[in-house]
């Protein structure tokens, strides 16, 4: 082993690589939870991801744009495309809920809007239609954050949510993130209303899951 000399740099830690170089780390493609399993989604998955949107249109349609790009198989492929392409970039990680034991795709967590040199993140997340109420979402998003805070390092996640989107906030709050504003007239709604957000963070120091039965 070569000595360090007096003005070689010490050697980065792991929370300086992931700040300095997220581009060599391994991002877990599989994450195991209680009752599903956050799985990421690939182009293959786009014939499946095609009919839960046009099954839950209705109910994403008040809180979500995402899903108008995706009313075709074709449009299904290129969207997630490029969240492949943003997944290799180390800029959003956009994974599938799924039930065992045959992997049904319920939902999905998006990663977003991350700032390497904190490190923080951002959430999204949205639920197939009928599976609302038992918890799921509550999993998926717990299992999501422990991964960014104690795989990732993050030091910051953080949830924005319409006002009227009492499920999404129920799931924020019930988990312990701290409502930090509410944005006024902040977005343009579906329906041309414009809308108030809410802001969430969770940070490092928080303590996690208060409430565990949701």
């Amino acid at each position: 082993m070569t000595p360090m000399q007096p003005d070689d740099p010490p050697p980065a830690t792991p929370s300086e690589a992931i700040r300095t170089d997220p581009a060599t780390l391994t991002i877990a493609e599989e994450l195991p939870g209680q009752r599903l399993t956050l799985r990421r989604l690939r182009v293959g998955d786009a014939e499946e991801l095609l009919a839960v949107i046009l099954e839950s249109r209705p109910r994403l349609r008040p809180w979500m744009r995402f899903h108008e790009r995706i009313t075709s198989l074709d449009e299904a492929r290129d969207f997630l495309a490029h969240d492949e392409t943003m997944w290799l970039r180390r800029e959003g990680f956009h994974y599938g809920l799924r039930l065992p034991p045959t992997g049904a795709l319920i939902g999905g967590l998006y990663m977003h809007t991350i700032h390497w040199e904190i490190p923080s993140f951002a959430l999204g997340y949205w639920l197939r239609t009928g599976y609302d109420g038992q918890g799921y979402m509550a999993e998926a998003v717990r299992v999501g954050v422990a991964f960014l805070f104690d795989q990732l390092g993050a030091r910051r996640v953080g949830i924005r949510c319409d006002t009227r989107n009492t499920r999404s906030a129920a799931v924020a709050e019930r988990l312990g993130f701290v409502r930090e504003a509410r944005l006024r007239n902040e977005s343009r709604a579906y329906d041309g209303v414009l809308a108030d957000e809410y802001v969430y963070s969770l940070i490092d120091t928080d303590p996690r899951w208060p409430t565990v039965g949701v």
